[in-house]
């Protein structure tokens, strides 16, 4: 089964920037702010980081959902 991946919710988002700040490895920032998530699993190295980092999300915009779903 493959982990969890991230996903953002671009009518939440109001490009805060957190994301990318916490999980560098997985969120960079467009030109205007938000969130561009690598796509695929998480890694499981980072997955105690996502998870911090979809907590952390002001908005609630960001999302771990469970086999890429």
């Amino acid at each position: 089964m493959d982990g969890p991946t991230l996903h953002v919710d671009r009518i939440l988002c109001d490009g805060h920037g957190l994301c990318a700040e916490l999980l560098p490895e997985l969120v960079r920032l467009d030109d205007w702010g938000y969130p561009i998530v690598l796509p695929g699993p998480v890694p499981a190295h980072l997955d105690g980081h996502a998870r911090r980092a979809v907590a952390a999300c002001p908005l609630l915009a960001l999302r771990l959902r469970q086999g890429g779903r």
